[in-house]
């Protein structure tokens, strides 16, 4: 993850060689290197992604992959910490040892309390979370964790109950309805473990109101202030990720061109769903801001989208 691009720009070089420094051990070597099981571990995967992503929007806007300013950002899940950084919001240093602390808290959470995530596809909204309503039980709860577009929901809680909602959707004919492979539920109650914790960490950053507009995951709405941008980042380790109603804003308020910067290609398939008729660009490696580069000429407002 991110080799090419380290090597290829020094400004690449000099944010992961930052990131080091900061956590104390070399961040860099592990993205470039693995071993697959010790990225894959959250408190590591998560700098990784945050850092990457910072890296690819900075080289990105030094040679001009992108054109103008964006008139939004947004984040899905731990993408909201790049959205708040490229916003002027979250400086990076803070920004690296906020996403490796909610790592830690997390994985602690989900070693307190191992759970499940279930990807749920072509059920409506409503039909899925009665449905986890129904099968939640006091020690076992069930919630829908992403909203990521129409007919498309990610579902998390405790095993069993996931289980149970899988096939109680599967009995109404929702047959892909499919268990994934975690052990932590993330944007569920079993996260609350987490909170105080991470609240702590979250309160005590330097944080600044946004420069641009953050659209927050919670509420699909502007985060107005640095009050507004502690009690998202908390709230979102239990809270849903409401991502169509995110891109439903951004289209109500004329946004055309949707950026999507992280490694990988997943939300920009998201907004496909939701506004079809969108431009859309992937900045999710240096040959893909090589591209974007030579193609950069629209000047319709664009919304800039962090991936997780």
């Amino acid at each position: 993850m991110g080799r090419a691009l380290y090597e290829a720009h020094p400004l690449a070089r000099e944010i992961y060689d930052e990131a080091d420094a900061i956590l104390g051990f070399p961040l860099s070597r592990l993205c470039f290197d693995g071993p697959k099981a010790d990225l894959d571990d959250t408190i590591n995967t998560q700098p990784a992604l945050y850092v990457t992503s910072i890296a690819l929007w900075r080289v990105a806007e030094t040679v001009g992959a992108v054109s103008g300013t964006a008139a939004y950002v947004a984040g899905h899940s731990l993408g909201e910490y790049t959205a708040l950084t490229a916003a002027g919001a979250l400086p990076f240093e803070a920004g690296v040892r906020l996403v490796r602390a909610r790592g830690e808290a997390m994985k602690a959470a989900g070693l307190a309390a191992p759970g499940g995530m279930a990807a749920v596809l072509g059920g409506e909204d409503e039909l899925v979370a009665a449905v986890c309503a129904e099968v939640s039980r006091e020690n076992e709860p069930v919630q829908v964790a992403n909203y990521n577009c129409p007919g498309q929901v990610v579902i998390s809680g405790a095993r069993p109950a996931v289980d149970r909602a899988v096939s109680a959707l599967q009995a109404r004919g929702i047959k892909r309805a499919m268990p994934l492979d975690v052990s932590i539920a993330a944007h569920s109650t079993l996260m609350a473990p987490a909170v105080a914790s991470f609240a702590k960490v979250v309160n005590a950053a330097p944080l600044s109101p946004p420069l641009v507009p953050v659209i927050a995951n919670l509420t699909a709405r502007p985060l107005e202030s640095v009050e507004d941008i502690r009690a998202e980042l908390i709230g979102q380790l239990t809270g849903s990720v409401r991502w169509t109603a995110t891109i439903e804003f951004l289209i109500a308020h004329g946004v055309q061109t949707f950026i999507e910067i992280g490694p990988g290609n997943i939300l920009n398939g998201l907004v496909k769903r939701v506004a079809r008729n969108s431009t859309r660009i992937n900045l999710s490696s240096w040959s893909a801001i090589q591209e974007a580069r030579s193609e950069a000429s629209s000047s319709a407002p664009h919304a800039s989208e962090s991936s997780t």
